[in-house]
This record gives structure tokens, C-alpha cells and sequence, in this order.
């Protein structure tokens, strides 16, 4: 494996992530932004936040599984929700939980989110990118 994460003594500890992800891998994979679409296009999950963030991490681990990759590899996630604020927070956890439930792997890189106003339609409320490391 690429990639070792750790939460560095001084630093806080996050559950949903770790602060550190050292990367010793060759081949880099850089994954778009995946928003809350199925296969045909349509929407997953509209108005419901932790439906969108799990179909997000769904897509990202289809996604890495055509570059030969897993979550195991990734080395940094970024992640856009619209109109963020604290107390959505329990919903984008039951979204990463219910994707973590379904990849059997729990997606912990670190992690950086970013509030937007909009994204690609009035019904996306997040997307999720992510870089991955694999030898």
C-alpha cells in the first residue's frame, strides 16, 4: 500500500479523517468531482444530504476501482457542500457511514470541506474529488 495515514501527536483528532497521509506510490490518480448521479445521470437522493454523500463515495470508489485503486490509496478527499453549516455535520457522517457499510472499507484520508454556493444543478448539495496513490 501507497499510502499511510496518521494523526500526528499535537494535532487534534478527527474521527471522520486523519490530519496526515504520506504517499510513497509511482502513479498518481486524480478523480473528478462525483456528485450524487447514478449511472443514467439522475439525481440519487434529492434533498436528502447523507443519501448524496454516500452515492458520492460510491461513485468515487467506482471510479478508483477503474484505475486499479481503492480508498485504501486515497491520499486527500475534498469535499463541496452547498450552504454548509456545523449542524449539517450528522448527516455527512450517516452519508460517509452508509458508503463505508457498502465499500467495506472506511474512507478516511484526510479530508478538507469546503461551503459553496451552488454546484452542477439546483438538486446536487455535494460532491466529492479525490487524488489516490498506487504503485
Amino acid at each position: 500500500m501507497a499510502i499511510t495515514l496518521a494523526n500526528p501527536e499535537g494535532l487534534a483528532e478527527v474521527g471522520l479523517y486523519r490530519q496526515v497521509s504520506v504517499a510513497t506510490g509511482s502513479k498518481l490518480v486524480f478523480i473528478a468531482g462525483q456528485v450524487a448521479w447514478d449511472a443514467d445521470g439522475v439525481t440519487v437522493g434529492e434533498g436528502d444530504l447523507a443519501a448524496q454523500v454516500e452515492q458520492c463515495y460510491l461513485n468515487v470508489g467506482t471510479a478508483l476501482a477503474e484505475a486499479g485503486a481503492s480508498f485504501d490509496d486515497v491520499a486527500k478527499l475534498t469535499v463541496y457542500l452547498v450552504d454548509w453549516t456545523p449542524d449539517k455535520m450528522p448527516l455527512f457522517m450517516e452519508g460517509v457511514a452508509r458508503a463505508s457499510a457498502k465499500l467495506g472499507v472506511t474512507p478516511a484520508p484526510p479530508l478538507t470541506g469546503v461551503g459553496v454556493a451552488a454546484l452542477a444543478g439546483p438538486d446536487i448539495l455535494v460532491e466529492v474529488e479525490a487524488t489516490a496513490i498506487i504503485d
